[in-house]
């Protein structure tokens, strides 16, 4: 079974794919992405955890 561990990041409106992207070379899977009350956005991710 695999188990994972996750991450939350802020999203800045003026480039978000430059954040995704990095997160993306670090080995994490864009799991969702949600608007803040605020107005912005997060996206939570994950991978599986290293044994």
């Amino acid at each position: 079974m695999t188990t994972w561990e996750y991450t939350v990041s802020p999203l800045p409106p003026h480039n978000p794919k430059q954040i995704l992207d990095f997160w993306g070379q670090q080995g994490w899977e864009l799991v969702q992405v949600v608007t803040t009350p605020e107005g912005g956005y997060v996206a939570y991710m994950k991978k599986p955890k290293a044994e």
